[in-house]
């Protein structure tokens, strides 16, 4: 592989870097400390930070040493971590009970930062780099906020990139594809009325657990029997509450779920599917329906061009015979899709070693792999001085 010697040189404090973020998790807008790492890094780096974007967010920017050319990239990191208990017994292991970073994110913190100090360091591209430090990636839409608030106006982008460590892939590989990469995500609640009563006579009452059932079976056909075999959704009625006793039919049920898409047309067809179930399907049982629905993250698609830019600038990395152009999309959801929407661009995946670390993402004892850091942090690194060559 070719990592960058100098990023090799300082991979011990990337490490120590990484653990630091580990021990100290917060989630989602709640990232004081860590934003206060990171600003205070890029600051001993001599780059320029700026503050207060989506609250928690740091975004630093560096000019490199050759010809002004007016071009500039966005290099984007999430900082969150997830609110669960961390089950690792290592010496790194969070110290905030309930917080942990189960999603690799103090990994991406750190692998940026270690792009940053390289690329402050040397300088060797011409233009402007812009480093995201993005808060709130896992379900409160920090990058939507970004977008929202300005961040490609007071920080403009040719191009923006995004990238994830991925535990199915093993280190030293990378993923790269255009087109969709991860699903959008949607949620809804529904709710059925009935008549409740005694259970021993359910001819006196109308059951909404009866209908909730038929309703749940009705729903796996929206897929199954409404979208092309060829085509991608999920829709998944994840949580059932009714009832108080044994003996009573209640009144209602309330059902709960997602629904997942990888295009705007299919996740589209899925909710007015989904509506058109909750009105009709219920007053046939002498019920009614209601549904609140909930757009999420939309689908994150990646740009043709930059893919192509990103996978000759992986290959250069880790090799061509460990580009993975292959993998199918995942139906995760991620909020970069809307930095996406915003600007070209494309997000990869980074090999973790799922296989030799013992478990995937968001589980509670997952844990970033450290030998990974030197290769995500050449990418970056690698990226700007392709996608910005020196010009003298």
């Amino acid at each position: 592989m070719a990592i960058q010697n100098r990023i090799a040189d300082f991979h011990a404090d990337m490490t120590a870097w990484r653990h630091h973020i580990h021990e100290t998790p917060e989630v989602a807008f709640e990232e004081t400390q860590t934003a206060d790492f990171v600003a205070g890094k890029l600051t001993e780096f001599g780059i320029a930070v700026h503050r207060g974007l989506a609250g928690t967010g740091v975004v630093g920017v560096l000019q490199g040493e050759g010809k002004a050319t007016g071009k500039s990239i966005g290099l984007r990191a999430d900082m969150d971590a997830l609110p669960m208990q961390e089950e690792n017994t290592f010496a790194h292991a969070s110290k905030i009970a309930g917080k942990m970073h189960a999603c690799g994110h103090d990994g991406h913190t750190t692998m940026l930062l270690g792009a940053a100090r390289y690329l402050a360091e040397t300088r060797n591209f011409s233009g402007t780099v812009n480093f995201i430090f993005q808060p709130a990636e896992e379900g409160a839409g920090g990058g939507k906020r970004m977008v929202e608030e300005g961040l490609f106006d007071q920080f403009p982008c040719d191009m923006v990139f995004g990238m994830h460590n991925w535990p199915e892939l093993p280190p030293g590989q990378m993923g790269v594809r255009p087109g969709p990469v991860m699903a959008g995500a949607d949620r809804f609640e529904i709710t059925i009325q009935g008549r409740g009563g005694h259970a021993a006579l359910p001819h006196l009452s109308v059951d909404p657990v009866v209908v909730a059932s038929q309703l749940v079976l009705a729903v796996q056909t929206l897929v199954s029997r409404n979208i092309s075999p060829v085509e991608c959704g999920v829709v998944s009625i994840t949580r059932i509450h009714a009832g108080t006793a044994y003996n009573i039919i209640p009144n209602e049920v309330k059902l709960a779920g997602t629904v997942r898409a990888l295009t705007a047309e299919i996740r589209q067809q899925l909710e007015d599917g989904l509506r058109h179930l909750v009105k009709t399907l219920p007053p046939a049982f002498g019920a009614t329906g209601g549904l609140i629905y909930h757009l999420g993250y939309p689908p994150t698609i990646n740009h043709d061009a930059p893919s192509v830019i990103a996978a000759e600038v992986a290959a250069k990395v880790v090799g061509a015979a460990n580009i993975r152009d292959n993998l199918g999309p995942s139906m995760g959801a991620e909020d970069f899709s809307y930095m996406l929407n915003a600007r070209p661009g494309s997000y990869v995946w980074l090999g973790q070693g799922g296989s030799a670390l013992g478990c995937a993402l968001h589980n509670p004892r997952y844990d970033f792999n450290d030998d990974v850091l030197p290769v995500g942090a050449s990418y970056w690194a690698t990226l700007v001085e392709t996608v910005l060559p020196r010009v003298a």
